[in-house]
Protein backbone atom coordinates (compact mmCIF):
# COMPACT_ATOMS: atom_id res chain seq x y z
CA UNK A 1 0.00 0.00 0.00
CA UNK A 2 1.28 3.30 -0.96
CA UNK A 3 2.46 5.77 1.75
CA UNK A 4 -0.31 8.53 3.21
CA UNK A 5 0.23 11.62 1.02
CA UNK A 6 1.69 14.44 2.67
CA UNK A 7 -1.60 15.99 3.20
CA UNK A 8 -4.83 14.59 4.68
CA UNK A 9 -8.58 16.62 5.20
CA UNK A 10 -8.10 17.54 8.95
CA UNK A 11 -11.30 16.05 9.86
CA UNK A 12 -13.87 13.74 8.69
CA UNK A 13 -16.52 16.49 8.06
CA UNK A 14 -14.02 18.43 6.11
CA UNK A 15 -13.94 14.74 3.65
CA UNK A 16 -17.83 15.50 3.58
CA UNK A 17 -17.71 18.63 2.71
CA UNK A 18 -15.16 18.44 0.11
CA UNK A 19 -17.07 15.41 -1.43
CA UNK A 20 -20.43 17.00 -0.64
CA UNK A 21 -19.11 19.56 -2.57
CA UNK A 22 -17.85 17.63 -5.56
CA UNK A 23 -21.71 15.75 -6.09
CA UNK A 24 -23.83 18.69 -5.42
CA UNK A 25 -23.37 21.06 -9.07
CA UNK A 26 -25.50 22.65 -11.01
CA UNK A 27 -27.07 19.44 -12.22
CA UNK A 28 -28.92 19.56 -8.77
CA UNK A 29 -30.28 22.59 -9.04
CA UNK A 30 -31.45 22.52 -12.09
CA UNK A 31 -31.44 19.47 -13.65
CA UNK A 32 -32.62 17.14 -11.33
CA UNK A 33 -36.23 18.79 -10.07
CA UNK A 34 -37.27 19.39 -13.92
CA UNK A 35 -36.39 16.17 -15.23
CA UNK A 36 -38.08 14.37 -11.86
CA UNK A 37 -41.49 16.63 -12.54
CA UNK A 38 -41.32 15.73 -16.25
CA UNK A 39 -40.48 12.02 -16.14
CA UNK A 40 -43.20 10.36 -13.59
CA UNK A 41 -42.90 12.63 -10.69
CA UNK A 42 -42.26 10.57 -7.27
CA UNK A 43 -42.24 7.43 -9.93
CA UNK A 44 -38.82 8.94 -11.09
CA UNK A 45 -37.98 9.93 -7.58
CA UNK A 46 -38.08 6.41 -6.49
CA UNK A 47 -36.43 4.92 -9.35
CA UNK A 48 -33.53 7.67 -8.52
CA UNK A 49 -33.69 6.59 -5.61
CA UNK A 50 -33.15 2.68 -5.73
CA UNK A 51 -29.81 3.59 -8.31
CA UNK A 52 -28.82 6.02 -5.78
CA UNK A 53 -28.38 2.79 -3.22
CA UNK A 54 -28.12 0.36 -5.17
CA UNK A 55 -25.43 1.63 -7.66
CA UNK A 56 -24.35 5.02 -6.31
CA UNK A 57 -23.48 4.47 -2.80
CA UNK A 58 -21.45 1.04 -3.36
CA UNK A 59 -19.44 2.82 -6.13
CA UNK A 60 -19.01 5.96 -3.71
CA UNK A 61 -17.54 3.25 -0.93
CA UNK A 62 -15.26 1.62 -3.95
CA UNK A 63 -14.01 4.86 -5.26
CA UNK A 64 -13.08 6.28 -1.92
CA UNK A 65 -11.62 2.69 -0.69
CA UNK A 66 -9.20 2.69 -3.42
CA UNK A 67 -7.96 6.40 -3.16
CA UNK A 68 -7.46 5.73 0.12
CA UNK A 69 -5.72 2.43 -0.30
CA UNK A 70 -3.53 3.79 -3.15
CA UNK A 71 -2.89 7.29 -1.68
CA UNK A 72 -2.46 8.73 -5.54
CA UNK A 73 -4.35 10.40 -8.32
CA UNK A 74 -6.41 7.66 -10.07
CA UNK A 75 -4.38 6.77 -12.96
CA UNK A 76 -1.38 5.90 -10.03
CA UNK A 77 -3.51 4.03 -7.72
CA UNK A 78 -5.00 2.01 -10.70
CA UNK A 79 -1.73 0.88 -11.46
CA UNK A 80 -0.18 -0.02 -8.21
CA UNK A 81 -3.34 -1.57 -6.84
CA UNK A 82 -3.39 -3.67 -9.99
CA UNK A 83 -0.07 -4.45 -9.18
CA UNK A 84 -0.55 -5.30 -6.02
CA UNK A 85 -3.65 -7.78 -6.69
CA UNK A 86 -1.55 -9.09 -9.54
CA UNK A 87 -3.58 -8.13 -12.22
CA UNK A 88 -2.90 -6.75 -15.86
CA UNK A 89 -0.42 -3.57 -16.05
CA UNK A 90 -2.63 -1.27 -18.16
CA UNK A 91 -5.21 -0.82 -15.71
CA UNK A 92 -3.65 2.43 -14.97
CA UNK A 93 -5.28 3.44 -18.64
CA UNK A 94 -8.67 3.05 -16.64
CA UNK A 95 -7.75 5.61 -13.84
CA UNK A 96 -6.23 7.41 -16.33
CA UNK A 97 -9.59 8.00 -18.09
CA UNK A 98 -10.91 8.96 -15.21
CA UNK A 99 -8.82 12.33 -15.31
CA UNK A 100 -9.20 12.93 -18.94
CA UNK A 101 -12.53 12.48 -18.23
CA UNK A 102 -12.71 15.50 -15.61
CA UNK A 103 -11.16 17.86 -18.08
CA UNK A 104 -13.69 17.12 -20.59
CA UNK A 105 -16.30 17.44 -18.44
CA UNK A 106 -15.14 20.60 -17.04
CA UNK A 107 -14.42 21.97 -20.12
CA UNK A 108 -18.13 22.91 -21.40
CA UNK A 109 -19.07 22.48 -17.16
CA UNK A 110 -17.05 25.88 -16.88
CA UNK A 111 -18.73 27.70 -19.48
CA UNK A 112 -22.23 27.24 -17.50
CA UNK A 113 -20.50 28.61 -15.06
CA UNK A 114 -19.13 31.47 -16.36
CA UNK A 115 -23.21 31.87 -17.55
CA UNK A 116 -23.82 32.26 -13.62
CA UNK A 117 -21.15 34.31 -12.95
CA UNK A 118 -22.60 36.96 -15.44
CA UNK A 119 -25.73 37.14 -14.06
CA UNK A 120 -24.89 37.65 -10.64
CA UNK A 121 -24.03 41.65 -11.00
CA UNK A 122 -27.19 41.54 -13.86
CA UNK A 123 -29.37 40.29 -10.86
CA UNK A 124 -27.35 42.73 -8.53
CA UNK A 125 -28.27 45.70 -9.89
CA UNK A 126 -31.80 45.38 -10.75
CA UNK A 127 -31.46 44.46 -14.44
CA UNK A 128 -34.19 42.27 -14.17
CA UNK A 129 -36.82 43.89 -12.48
CA UNK A 130 -39.91 44.54 -14.50
CA UNK A 131 -38.30 42.89 -17.63
CA UNK A 132 -40.76 41.17 -20.06
CA UNK A 133 -39.95 37.72 -21.11
CA UNK A 134 -38.55 39.20 -24.43
CA UNK A 135 -36.42 41.50 -22.57
CA UNK A 136 -34.61 38.20 -20.52
CA UNK A 137 -34.44 36.19 -23.86
CA UNK A 138 -32.69 38.89 -25.30
CA UNK A 139 -30.13 39.54 -22.93
CA UNK A 140 -29.33 35.59 -22.09
CA UNK A 141 -29.83 35.38 -26.31
CA UNK A 142 -27.01 38.58 -26.35
CA UNK A 143 -24.89 36.69 -24.00
CA UNK A 144 -24.39 33.31 -25.72
CA UNK A 145 -24.07 34.96 -28.81
CA UNK A 146 -21.20 37.19 -28.02
CA UNK A 147 -17.97 34.78 -27.72
CA UNK A 148 -15.91 37.66 -26.02
CA UNK A 149 -18.11 37.96 -23.41
CA UNK A 150 -18.52 34.23 -22.73
CA UNK A 151 -15.01 33.55 -22.81
CA UNK A 152 -14.17 36.48 -20.15
CA UNK A 153 -16.68 34.66 -17.74
CA UNK A 154 -15.80 31.34 -18.71
CA UNK A 155 -11.75 32.35 -18.28
CA UNK A 156 -12.40 34.39 -14.65
CA UNK A 157 -14.57 31.04 -13.39
CA UNK A 158 -11.10 29.06 -14.44
CA UNK A 159 -8.90 31.15 -12.20
CA UNK A 160 -11.01 31.32 -9.54
CA UNK A 161 -10.58 27.50 -9.54
CA UNK A 162 -7.33 27.69 -10.45
CA UNK A 163 -6.14 30.00 -7.26
CA UNK A 164 -8.13 27.39 -4.67
CA UNK A 165 -6.68 23.93 -6.16
CA UNK A 166 -3.21 25.91 -6.39
CA UNK A 167 -3.72 26.40 -2.79
CA UNK A 168 -3.26 23.04 -2.29
CA UNK A 169 -5.09 20.00 0.13
CA UNK A 170 -5.70 22.20 3.70
CA UNK A 171 -4.57 25.51 2.33
CA UNK A 172 -6.93 25.18 -0.80
CA UNK A 173 -9.26 22.73 -1.34
CA UNK A 174 -10.75 22.91 2.23
CA UNK A 175 -10.23 26.09 3.10
CA UNK A 176 -12.59 26.62 0.05
CA UNK A 177 -15.24 23.80 0.90
CA UNK A 178 -15.68 24.77 4.72
CA UNK A 179 -16.87 28.54 3.40
CA UNK A 180 -18.52 27.86 0.28
CA UNK A 181 -20.56 24.04 1.15
CA UNK A 182 -22.08 26.30 4.67
CA UNK A 183 -22.93 29.00 2.11
CA UNK A 184 -24.29 27.19 -0.34
CA UNK A 185 -26.63 25.53 2.29
CA UNK A 186 -27.75 28.60 3.38
CA UNK A 187 -28.46 30.34 0.56
CA UNK A 188 -31.18 27.11 -0.41
CA UNK A 189 -32.45 27.62 3.00
CA UNK A 190 -33.10 30.84 2.50
CA UNK A 191 -34.78 30.52 -1.04
CA UNK A 192 -36.78 27.46 0.13
CA UNK A 193 -38.13 29.54 3.21
CA UNK A 194 -39.27 32.07 0.78
CA UNK A 195 -40.80 29.67 -2.00
CA UNK A 196 -42.40 27.85 1.33
CA UNK A 197 -44.20 30.97 2.11
CA UNK A 198 -45.47 31.92 -1.79
CA UNK A 199 -48.42 29.91 -1.54
CA UNK A 200 -47.65 27.80 -4.04
CA UNK A 201 -45.10 24.88 -2.20
CA UNK A 202 -48.31 22.19 -3.05
CA UNK A 203 -47.59 22.83 -6.43
CA UNK A 204 -44.30 21.90 -6.43
CA UNK A 205 -44.72 18.91 -4.09
CA UNK A 206 -47.45 17.45 -7.13
CA UNK A 207 -45.22 18.39 -9.77
CA UNK A 208 -41.88 16.37 -8.64
CA UNK A 209 -43.41 14.16 -6.10
CA UNK A 210 -46.87 13.07 -7.59
CA UNK A 211 -46.16 9.37 -9.07
CA UNK A 212 -47.00 8.57 -12.73
CA UNK A 213 -45.37 5.29 -13.78
CA UNK A 214 -47.17 5.69 -17.14
CA UNK A 215 -43.80 8.23 -18.03
CA UNK A 216 -41.40 5.22 -16.87
CA UNK A 217 -39.58 4.17 -19.97
CA UNK A 218 -36.12 2.74 -20.98
CA UNK A 219 -35.19 6.15 -21.38
CA UNK A 220 -36.48 7.49 -18.05
CA UNK A 221 -34.86 4.46 -16.17
CA UNK A 222 -31.57 5.24 -18.09
CA UNK A 223 -31.82 9.16 -17.43
CA UNK A 224 -32.45 8.07 -13.74
CA UNK A 225 -28.82 5.92 -13.79
CA UNK A 226 -27.05 8.74 -15.50
CA UNK A 227 -28.38 11.20 -13.10
CA UNK A 228 -27.21 8.89 -10.04
CA UNK A 229 -23.52 8.99 -11.78
CA UNK A 230 -23.46 12.72 -12.90
CA UNK A 231 -25.00 13.96 -9.56
CA UNK A 232 -22.62 11.91 -7.36
CA UNK A 233 -19.19 12.62 -9.41
CA UNK A 234 -18.75 8.69 -10.28
CA UNK A 235 -16.89 8.07 -12.86
CA UNK A 236 -14.71 10.86 -13.17
CA UNK A 237 -11.43 10.43 -10.76
CA UNK A 238 -12.90 13.16 -8.41
CA UNK A 239 -13.88 11.37 -5.67
CA UNK A 240 -11.28 8.73 -5.84
CA UNK A 241 -8.95 11.34 -5.59
CA UNK A 242 -10.84 12.69 -2.28
CA UNK A 243 -10.47 9.49 -1.03
CA UNK A 244 -6.85 9.43 -1.06
CA UNK A 245 -6.83 12.75 1.27
CA UNK A 246 -8.48 10.44 3.74
CA UNK A 247 -7.22 9.74 7.16
CA UNK A 248 -6.75 6.05 7.54
CA UNK A 249 -9.48 5.62 11.05
CA UNK A 250 -12.49 7.30 9.10
CA UNK A 251 -15.71 5.04 8.13
CA UNK A 252 -15.92 5.07 4.61
CA UNK A 253 -19.36 3.38 4.42
CA UNK A 254 -20.81 6.05 6.98
CA UNK A 255 -18.71 9.04 4.84
CA UNK A 256 -20.37 7.39 1.31
CA UNK A 257 -23.80 7.52 2.89
CA UNK A 258 -23.47 10.67 4.35
CA UNK A 259 -22.14 12.05 1.01
CA UNK A 260 -25.23 10.82 -0.89
CA UNK A 261 -27.94 11.99 1.61
CA UNK A 262 -26.58 15.49 1.59
CA UNK A 263 -26.77 15.20 -2.14
CA UNK A 264 -29.91 13.72 -2.62
CA UNK A 265 -31.44 16.13 -0.08
CA UNK A 266 -29.93 19.08 -2.11
CA UNK A 267 -31.32 17.92 -5.24
CA UNK A 268 -34.92 17.80 -3.48
CA UNK A 269 -34.39 21.35 -1.77
CA UNK A 270 -33.48 23.10 -4.39
CA UNK A 271 -36.50 21.69 -6.85
CA UNK A 272 -38.87 22.99 -3.63
CA UNK A 273 -36.89 25.99 -4.17
CA UNK A 274 -37.59 26.82 -7.46
CA UNK A 275 -40.54 26.11 -8.60
CA UNK A 276 -42.85 27.79 -6.42
CA UNK A 277 -41.07 30.51 -7.32
CA UNK A 278 -41.92 29.65 -10.95
CA UNK A 279 -45.80 28.36 -10.89
CA UNK A 280 -46.74 31.44 -8.72
CA UNK A 281 -45.65 33.76 -11.76
CA UNK A 282 -47.86 31.67 -13.77
CA UNK A 283 -44.47 30.36 -15.76
CA UNK A 284 -44.01 27.32 -17.51
CA UNK A 285 -40.91 25.03 -15.71
CA UNK A 286 -38.61 24.97 -19.00
CA UNK A 287 -35.71 22.84 -18.83
CA UNK A 288 -32.09 23.51 -18.49
CA UNK A 289 -30.63 26.55 -19.28
CA UNK A 290 -34.41 27.84 -20.66
CA UNK A 291 -35.38 27.62 -17.00
CA UNK A 292 -32.36 29.13 -15.13
CA UNK A 293 -32.07 31.87 -17.29
CA UNK A 294 -34.72 33.04 -18.93
CA UNK A 295 -37.71 31.87 -17.04
CA UNK A 296 -36.32 32.51 -13.22
CA UNK A 297 -34.61 35.77 -13.97
CA UNK A 298 -38.72 37.03 -15.54
CA UNK A 299 -39.66 35.41 -12.21
CA UNK A 300 -37.32 37.47 -10.10
CA UNK A 301 -37.88 40.91 -11.76
CA UNK A 302 -41.76 40.02 -10.93
CA UNK A 303 -41.51 39.46 -7.27
CA UNK A 304 -41.14 41.47 -4.25
CA UNK A 305 -37.47 41.23 -3.50
CA UNK A 306 -37.20 39.81 -6.54
CA UNK A 307 -33.38 41.69 -6.90
CA UNK A 308 -31.83 39.81 -3.47
CA UNK A 309 -33.78 36.63 -4.42
CA UNK A 310 -31.81 36.51 -7.82
CA UNK A 311 -28.50 37.65 -6.70
CA UNK A 312 -28.57 34.94 -3.79
CA UNK A 313 -29.63 32.43 -6.57
CA UNK A 314 -27.37 33.24 -9.21
CA UNK A 315 -24.69 33.10 -6.05
CA UNK A 316 -26.02 29.76 -5.36
CA UNK A 317 -25.38 28.07 -9.00
CA UNK A 318 -21.87 29.92 -9.09
CA UNK A 319 -20.44 28.53 -5.42
CA UNK A 320 -22.10 24.84 -6.42
CA UNK A 321 -20.56 25.37 -9.50
CA UNK A 322 -16.89 25.98 -7.98
CA UNK A 323 -16.92 22.97 -5.65
CA UNK A 324 -17.59 20.30 -8.75
CA UNK A 325 -14.82 22.59 -10.25
CA UNK A 326 -12.27 22.21 -8.17
CA UNK A 327 -12.87 18.29 -7.59
CA UNK A 328 -12.67 17.69 -11.52
CA UNK A 329 -9.39 19.90 -11.91
CA UNK A 330 -7.27 18.16 -8.73
CA UNK A 331 -7.05 15.01 -10.24
CA UNK A 332 -5.27 16.32 -13.27
CA UNK A 333 -3.28 18.57 -11.19
CA UNK A 334 -1.70 15.76 -8.92
CA UNK A 335 -1.10 13.68 -11.77
CA UNK A 336 1.06 16.37 -13.56
CA UNK A 337 3.20 17.03 -9.97
CA UNK A 338 3.81 13.32 -10.18
CA UNK A 339 4.92 12.46 -13.57
CA UNK A 340 7.00 16.09 -13.74
CA UNK A 341 8.66 18.18 -11.55
CA UNK A 342 6.60 20.82 -12.15
CA UNK A 343 5.20 22.87 -8.66
CA UNK A 344 1.60 22.52 -7.42
CA UNK A 345 1.04 25.81 -8.49
CA UNK A 346 2.32 25.65 -12.10
CA UNK A 347 0.78 22.67 -12.50
CA UNK A 348 -2.52 24.08 -11.61
CA UNK A 349 -2.16 27.20 -14.15
CA UNK A 350 -1.17 24.67 -16.89
CA UNK A 351 -4.25 22.18 -16.48
CA UNK A 352 -6.60 25.18 -16.14
CA UNK A 353 -5.50 26.69 -19.55
CA UNK A 354 -6.00 23.33 -21.35
CA UNK A 355 -9.67 23.37 -19.86
CA UNK A 356 -9.77 26.80 -21.04
CA UNK A 357 -8.66 25.97 -24.64
CA UNK A 358 -11.17 23.18 -24.44
CA UNK A 359 -13.98 25.49 -23.39
CA UNK A 360 -13.30 27.77 -26.09
CA UNK A 361 -14.77 25.20 -28.17
CA UNK A 362 -17.80 25.23 -26.60
CA UNK A 363 -17.95 28.61 -26.64
CA UNK A 364 -17.82 28.89 -30.24
CA UNK A 365 -20.61 25.94 -30.98
CA UNK A 366 -22.83 28.70 -29.50
CA UNK A 367 -21.81 31.81 -32.10
CA UNK A 368 -19.08 31.28 -34.54
CA UNK A 369 -19.45 27.81 -35.50
CA UNK A 370 -23.17 26.75 -34.68
CA UNK A 371 -23.40 24.64 -38.05
CA UNK A 372 -20.30 22.61 -37.08
CA UNK A 373 -21.54 19.43 -36.51
CA UNK A 374 -18.97 16.15 -34.43
CA UNK A 375 -19.15 12.25 -35.45
CA UNK A 376 -22.65 12.08 -33.53
CA UNK A 377 -24.42 14.88 -35.62
CA UNK A 378 -24.53 17.18 -32.39
CA UNK A 379 -22.84 20.85 -31.76
CA UNK A 380 -18.97 20.69 -29.67
CA UNK A 381 -21.49 21.38 -26.74
CA UNK A 382 -24.04 18.77 -27.27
Amino acid sequence: MAAAPSALWSSRLAFVLAATGSAVGLGNIWKFPYVAGESGGGAFVLIYLFCVVVIGVPLMMAEILMGRRGRQNPADSFRDLAAEAGAGRWWWLVGLMGVAAGILILSFYSVIAGWALAYVPSAASGHFDGASAEFVGTLFGNLINNPARLAFWHTLFMVITVCIVAGGVEAGLEKAVKYLMPALFGILLILFFYSATSGYMGQALAFMFTPDFSKVTPQVILSAVGMAFFSLSLGMGAIMMYGAYLPSDASIPKLAVSVVAADTCVAILAGLAIFPIVFANDLAPGAGPGLVFETLPLAFGQMTGGTILGTLFFTLLVVAALTSAISLLEPAVSWAIRHSSLSRGTAAILAGLLVCSLGYLTIFSFNQLPDFKTLFDSTIFD
